[in-house]
Formats: C-alpha cells, sequence, structure tokens
C-alpha cells in the first residue's frame, strides 16, 4: 500500500460532506482550509462544491490530534473523500485515533468510509462498518 491511501465515503451527497465540516467543528478538531495556497475560513459545503471546474482545487486539513492528519480533497459531492499518511499511523496510539476518526465519520453519516491502497480504486483493505459500529478488516493485506 502506498504511503498516501485514499479514504472514501461513497454514495454521498452536498448534505454529508456538510456534515463532516459540522463534525469537525463540533469536535473541536485543529482544521485548515485552503484554495490555493491561500487560508480561508471554512465556507458551506454547497459553496465549495459549485465551484467552477477550473478553480483551484480547495483542501481541508484536519487534525483528530497533533499527529494524525487527514486531508480532503473535495473531488466530487458524492463522494466525501481525504487522504492520510499511513507514515503518521505508526503505534497503536494513532491506529486508535484514526479507526475513531473513521468510526466519527461513519457514525455522523451513516454509511461506510472504506480506505483503499492509493490508486486502488474499488479495493478497500479497511473501513468502518456500520452495523458493526467498528472499522473491520475487508481484504487481506
Amino acid at each position: 500500500m502506498g504511503s498516501l491511501p485514499d479514504v472514501r465515503v461513497p454514495d454521498a451527497s452536498v448534505q454529508d460532506w456538510q456534515a463532516v465540516f459540522d463534525l469537525v467543528a463540533d469536535k473541536g478538531w485543529k482544521s485548515q482550509y485552503s484554495e490555493g495556497g491561500t487560508v480561508l475560513p471554512v465556507p458551506r459545503a454547497e459553496a465549495v462544491l459549485a465551484r467552477p471546474a477550473d478553480a483551484e482545487c480547495p483542501n481541508l486539513r484536519v487534525w483528530p490530534t497533533v499527529d494524525v492528519l487527514a486531508i480532503f480533497r473535495f473531488h466530487a459531492d458524492d463522494e466525501v473523500d481525504f487522504d492520510v499518511d499511513l507514515r503518521e499511523l505508526q503505534g497503536q496510539d494513532r491506529l486508535d485515533v484514526f479507526c475513531g476518526f473513521l468510526r466519527e465519520i461513519g457514525n455522523r453519516l451513516n454509511k461506510p468510509v472504506l480506505m483503499e491502497p492509493e490508486g486502488h480504486y474499488g479495493h478497500p483493505v479497511i473501513g468502518f462498518d456500520v452495523e458493526a459500529d467498528r472499522v473491520v478488516l475487508l481484504a487481506d493485506p
């Protein structure tokens, strides 16, 4: 698996994106929204997703803890997508934080959260299972 696996919530909506923004604010997680190199206040999800196709691709950096960073990319309004750096997930404590982060998102949206090797769309290895209410192994590593 590459060092920046893709994490996604399929079958999402603009409302789901807004729910993620609200979750970040509700949890008090440190975050930084930027377009190009410019840091801006976090807008409403519909404003981010309605930007022109040729606009700078924005990102929202979220730190559930000081050592773990998720970068939301806004590629599509029907899929919440973000990257994490596996090198930041060394050790059980950080892995627990990451799994808790996936669980928070999955519970807020009531949808699965899937992690796939970078560039291997559709082949998740772990994910948040809504029914089990926990992160589970989905494929052999």
